[in-house]
C-alpha cells in the first residue's frame, strides 16, 4: 500500500455565477417572466413604476415608426413585405382578440345560412374540425361518428361549409379542394375538372402529352387548362390567422441601416427597470433585529446580483451582435447569399470570451434587420468543405443563392444537369459535388431538369 498527494485546481461556480449564467441565455419572453417573478419573491427588488405593460403595444408602435422612417423595411423572418403590408405592426406582437380568423371567417358566415338546428350543429362542427390549411382531416362517416349524428345530417352540413369562402375550405383531399375552386369560377372549366379529379399524379410530374392522349386532347389545351390549375389555392386556410393565435418573436436585436454605417439597437423597451428599494434598504440600516437584518441582507445581495447580471445580459449580447454585424457587413449590405462562414470562435476570439459564452448570449435570440428577422444562430455556419471563416470560404447559403441564380439564367429550352450545375459552381469558386446540387436543388423547391424544361412550355 503506498499513500500519494496531489495537488490539483479546480473551478467551482457558485450559485451567483450559475445564475448569471442562465440569465444570459434566456429569450426575451423568458427574461421577462424571471423579472417578473424575481420582484414578487425579493421585496427589496422594485420595478420602476412608470412602467406599465399595457403601454407596449405603443411604445412598439412609436419604435417601428421611428424605424420606418429610417427605410428600415419590417419583415418576418425569411419573408418580404408586401404593398398591402403597410402597418409597421403587422407582423409583431399576438393577434388580437378581434381579429378574424379562418374558423371565425367561415362561422360568421355559417351563422347567416338558413339551416336547420341539427345541420347546423354539425356544421358548426365541421368547421371546428378544420385544420390550418382548411382541409378536413376525416370523411363523412367519422365526422359523423364523431359528433353522434346520421350521415345525412353530415353531408348536408358539410355541403353548406363547403359553399363558404374561402372556396376550397373543408376539402377533404387536395383533388376535391381544386375542383370546388374550379366550380366557383364558372365558364369552360371541364378540362381542368376532368384532370384534377383523375389526373393529379400526371400533373404533378408535368406529363402533359400522357394527360392529353388519356383525355384525347390536345397537349396544348392540356396546357392551358393546367396553367389555370396553377392559380388555384391548394391550401385555402393558409391567409388567416393561426387558430392558436400564435404570438411573433419579437427581436432582441435591431440593426438599422444608415447611408454611411450601421446601428446595433438593444430592442430592450419592453422589459421594466429595476432598483433597489429605498425602504427596505434604509430599514436593513436601522433594525436591531438580527434575523430581519440577515435576511435583508441576502434579499439586497440577491437584487444587485440580478441587476447586474441582467446589464451584463445586455452588453455581451450588443456585443455580440456588434460583431457578427462586422463580420456579416456583406449580408447586411448586399441581402441573402452573402451569408460570410462564421463560428463561435470568431465572435469569442474578437470579445476576448469563451465560445460557451457566445453560445449562450446567441440562444433564443433573433434579430431584425432591412432583410427580415432570424435567429443570431442563423449567421454561425461552416463553410463548404469544413472553412469556418474568412473571406474564402462559401457558405451554404451562398452556394444556394449562386445555384439558383445559375437556374434563372440557364436555357429553358435545354436546362442544365446537376452535374453541369456543379461544374459552373466550381468554376466560381463554389466547389459542390452533384448530389449537393441535387440536395440545395430540392431544398430550394427547384425541380429536376426535366421537370422545368416542361415548366417552361406552360409558360
Amino acid at each position: 500500500m503506498e499513500l500519494s498527494m496531489n495537488l490539483k485546481q479546480t473551478q467551482t461556480l457558485s450559485p451567483q455565477m450559475m445564475q448569471s449564467m442562465e440569465i444570459l441565455q434566456m429569450g426575451s419572453q423568458e427574461l421577462l417572466e424571471f423579472i417578473e417573478e424575481t420582484t414578487q419573491e425579493n421585496p427589496v427588488l422594485e420595478v420602476d413604476e412608470k412602467y406599465d405593460r399595457r403601454d407596449e403595444f405603443d411604445l412598439m408602435r412609436r419604435k417601428l415608426e421611428w424605424l420606418e422612417a429610417t427605410d428600415v423595411q419590417n419583415s418576418w423572418y425569411h419573408r418580404q413585405d408586401t404593398e398591402e403590408d403597410a402597418d409597421p405592426m403587422a407582423n409583431y406582437g399576438g393577434v388580437e382578440d378581434g381579429e378574424e380568423d379562418l374558423y371565425r371567417y367561415v362561422l360568421s358566415q355559417l351563422r347567416m345560412l338558413p339551416l336547420e338546428p341539427d345541420v347546423m350543429a354539425a356544421a358548426v362542427f365541421v368547421v371546428e374540425s378544420l385544420n390550418q390549411n382548411g382541409w378536413l382531416d376525416d370523411d363523412v362517416p367519422a365526422l359523423a361518428a364523431a359528433f353522434g349524428c346520421p350521415q345525412p345530417v353530415m353531408e348536408q352540413a358539410l355541403e353548406a361549409v363547403q359553399g363558404l369562402e374561402p372556396a376550397g375550405v373543408a376539402a377533404r383531399n387536395l383533388s376535391e379542394c381544386l375542383r370546388l375552386q374550379l366550380l366557383r369560377r364558372g365558364g369552360d372549366c371541364a378540362l381542368a375538372l376532368r384532370i384534377v379529379e383523375d389526373h393529379l399524379d400526371a400533373l404533378a410530374r408535368s406529363r402533359f402529352g400522357l394527360i392529353a392522349r388519356e383525355l384525347g386532347t390536345s397537349a396544348e389545351e392540356v396546357r392551358e387548362a393546367c396553367a389555370l390549375i396553377k392559380t388555384l389555392n391548394p391550401k385555402p386556410g393558409t391567409g388567416f390567422a393561426a387558430r392558436e393565435h400564435l404570438t411573433y418573436i419579437n427581436p432582441d436585436i435591431i440593426v438599422v441601416s444608415f447611408p454611411d454605417h450601421f446601428e446595433v439597437l438593444a430592442n430592450d423597451y419592453f422589459f421594466p427597470s429595476l432598483h433597489m428599494s429605498s425602504y427596505y434598504q434604509q430599514l436593513m440600516k436601522d433594525t436591531d433585529d438580527q434575523e430581519v437584518k440577515d435576511y435583508l441582507t441576502g434579499k439586497v445581495r440577491q437584487a444587485k446580483w440580478v441587476v447586474r447580471s441582467i446589464e451584463q445580459r445586455r452588453s455581451t449580447l450588443l456585443a455580440c451582435a456588434q460583431c457578427i454585424l462586422e463580420l456579416q457587413e456583406r449580408f447586411f449590405r448586399q441581402g441573402l447569399g452573402h451569408l460570410t462562414p462564421m463560428s463561435l470562435a470568431d465572435v469569442a476570439q474578437r470579445l476576448e470570451v469563451h465560445e460557451s459564452t457566445v453560445s449562450r448570449a446567441i440562444r433564443d435570440k433573433y434579430l431584425q434587420c432591412s432583410m427580415g428577422v432570424y435567429p443570431l444562430s442563423y449567421f454561425f455556419s461552416r463553410g463548404l468543405g469544413g472553412s469556418t471563416g474568412g473571406e474564402e470560404g462559401a457558405s451554404p447559403e451562398a452556394a444556394k443563392a449562386l445555384l439558383r441564380k445559375l437556374i434563372e439564367e440557364e436555357d429553358k429550352a435545354r436546362p442544365l444537369s446537376d452535374q453541369k450545375l456543379s461544374q459552373l459552381m466550381g468554376e466560381q469558386g463554389c466547389a459542390i459535388s452533384r448530389r449537393t446540387v441535387a440536395k440545395y436543388r430540392d431544398e430550394l423547391g427547384i425541380p429536376s431538369t426535366t421537370g422545368r424544361r416542361q415548366y417552361e412550355k406552360t409558360v
